[in-house]
């Protein structure tokens, strides 16, 4: 196993970059954080919508939500690739393909981390912020929001470390990220697949498990942070 790691640690970090195409984890964080940043706008239209005083609004977007969250990813990647192409008339690459797959996926996760933080903001601040004679829409943009964001940081952050696993599927549309490396790796040696997908394995444990304790690190200081904020 040390053996792999110092001839192909670079290629499981970057791919062949610089003489070729950015690959491995590198490419497994840009995903990652692209399909989370992308799906960002869209959680928030959809929990709005969820949480809509408008009962058909909040219907249409409840059935949207559960549609989209009782489907594979799996399914949503392969759809992307055979229909993008088709929809825009142009070939699409395998990077955007899974991005836009993760987008739809995330959107719908996101959105109801989000519809759980607006739910939990106390009913007498939007009915005195309304006793004020402040609009729904400033109601919700100034007063609701802005906390509601803030206490559900943790469950964002949670759902990256979740993005960063599920960019795995992208080998099967031969996306470049880091399973894709390591599948790479093993058919250069051949003899050890053990060890390759063991080395892989540790490699999604230690990115994972490092940024869930950067997670729990992120909760015990927004508790503390409510804790000392005035009633």
């Amino acid at each position: 196993m040390l053996d792999i790691l110092q001839q192909y640690w670079l290629m499981l970090l970057v791919g062949q970059y610089p003489n070729g195409p950015l690959g491995g984890l590198a490419m497994t964080l840009i995903l990652a954080v692209c399909g989370l940043s992308l799906s960002f706008p869209l959680a928030i239209l959809l929990a709005v919508a969820r949480t809509s005083p408008y009962r058909w609004v909040a219907r249409i977007s409840g059935y949207t939500v559960n549609m989209i969250r009782g489907m594979p990813l799996l399914m949503l990647i392969f759809w992307a690739y055979f229909v993008l192409p088709k929809v825009t008339g142009h070939s699409i690459s395998g990077f955007w393909t899974l991005v836009c797959a993760l987008v739809v996926y995330e959107s719908a996760y996101l959105s109801e981390v989000i519809r759980a933080g607006i739910e939990a903001i106390p009913k007498g601040q939007i009915e005195a912020s309304r006793s004020l004679g402040v609009g729904y829409w400033t109601t919700l943009r100034k007063v609701i929001l802005p906390q509601a964001l803030f206490n559900v940081l943790p469950g964002m952050t949670s759902q990256f470390v979740s993005t960063i696993k599920e960019t795995s599927l992208g080998y099967v549309i031969s996306v470049n990220e880091l399973t894709f490396a390591a599948n790479q790796i093993n058919n250069m040696v051949l003899t050890q697949p053990l060890q390759v997908f063991g080395i892989l394995a540790i490699m999604y444990f230690i990115v994972c498990f490092s940024l869930s304790r950067a997670v729990g690190w992120l909760d015990r200081k927004i508790r503390r942070v409510r804790q000392m904020s005035p009633a």
